[in-house]
């Protein structure tokens, strides 16, 4: 892989992120990754802490319509990160702490995706108590990994 990161790297794309320095560059798109991640992990956090008892004046069925809005921080998320990734391949491939955050984001939407199957078009015969909370455990994993990659870097280099 370390090739590809390379190749990646070297890409236009990856450059001018890199070192265009204009606002609506690098910093854009870090901005567009934060908003998407807060979008996603905000509205799933409510929906989970309503799953576990929180707010239960809330009808569990009026939070369906979060969804689309969570699908849509998460197709933003995933093409920003992947512009953040392309921008600096060989450093974050070989980060560690990148992995890990991989690993909890893919296990985090995927209690998202069975939330939505086994709780809300299933018209409510799952609680989803469990899922709510591998969801947040995931989420919180996936966000204090991603936190840590800055960190990590420096002792990996």
């Amino acid at each position: 892989m370390g090739s590809l990161a390379g190749q990646l790297e070297q890409s236009g794309v990856a450059v001018w992120i890199r070192e265009s320095g204009v606002l609506y560059g690098y910093p854009l798109i870090l901005f567009l990754h934060t908003l998407g991640l807060s979008t996603l992990v905000g509205l799933s956090s409510a929906i989970n802490l309503r799953l576990l008892g929180f707010a239960r004046g809330i009808p569990i069925a009026s939070l369906a319509r979060l969804f689309t809005l969570m699908w849509s921080g998460l197709a933003l998320t995933a093409i920003t990160g992947l512009l953040l990734f392309v921008a600096d391949a060989t450093r974050h491939w070989s980060n560690p702490a990148f992995s890990i955050k991989l690993i909890f984001v893919l296990g985090a939407v995927t209690a998202l995706a069975l939330i939505w199957t086994r709780v809300f078009r299933a018209g409510g015969q799952n609680s989803g108590r469990m899922l709510a909370a591998v969801s947040l455990a995931c989420w919180f994993g996936a966000l204090s990994a991603g936190r840590l990659m800055a960190y990590v870097a420096e002792f990996v280099q």
